[in-house]
């Protein structure tokens, strides 16, 4: 699973996992897990170039997350069993345009055009599952040009890994390589062309930087 972005085939990002950024974009608090996806397509390695804002959009926010890699086929996964189909983790971004994210709520549409473009899912690669002792304890951060926008702790999530494991398999199979990505603590805001984000795991070795550039069409 150490090449999970090549091999895995969707993620799995879970919205408003935690209160205070549900707060922040002025939404309720949810009730039970809320997901979307986003396609494998939007993967970027760290190291491997920087993330594309689309010139169609003016509003590009951050959102850093702990990534949950799955290491067996399961469905209808019950809670005490959730751990064992954990694999490893990742470090992620969940970029988003918050412009057309806005545009698709008022229409009720969906929001793949506003998560799923290219480089819009950053990570830092595979972090074996003994590296995180307490799942429950995980310190998560993310700065902008240097100046730390988020930083939360996993305990502050509202629905637990197992929970999420759980709630996601009872409506989807999910497959060796399929990513789930935790929720956004708050803090989250834009970012610009020109500009640098760090993201990182306090205590751990799996920081990453990205540029941010404008976007080229072909």
């Amino acid at each position: 699973m150490n090449k999970f972005w090549e091999t895995g085939r969707k993620i799995v990002a879970v919205g408003r996992n935690y209160a205070q950024h549900a707060k922040e974009l002025g939404n309720e608090i949810p009730s039970e897990p809320f997901f979307f996806l986003k396609p494998t397509s939007s993967y970027l390695l760290q190291g491997t170039g920087p993330i594309e804002i689309p010139t169609e959009s003016s509003d590009i926010h951050h959102e850093v997350e702990l990534g949950i890699v799955i290491g067996k086929k399961g469905r209808d996964i019950d809670l005490k069993s959730a751990m064992d189909y954990v694999s490893g983790y990742t470090l992620a971004l969940d970029m988003t345009s918050r412009d057309q994210q806005s545009i698709a709520k008022a229409k009720s549409l969906p929001w793949t055009v506003s998560k799923g473009y290219d480089t819009f899912c950053p990570i830092s690669g595979f972090i074996p599952k003994d590296k995180i002792k307490d799942l429950n304890n995980v310190e998560l951060w993310c700065s902008v040009d240097d100046q730390i926008k988020q930083k939360g702790n996993t305990n502050q999530m509202i629905f637990d890994v197992p929970h999420l494991i759980q709630y996601i398999s009872s409506i989807m199979t999910l497959e060796s390589g399929d990513l789930i990505l935790t929720g956004t603590p708050s803090g989250v805001g834009p970012v610009k062309p020109g500009q640098v984000i760090k993201c990182g795991i306090t205590g751990l070795d799996s920081d990453m930087q990205f540029d941010i550039v404008l976007r080229k069409r072909n």
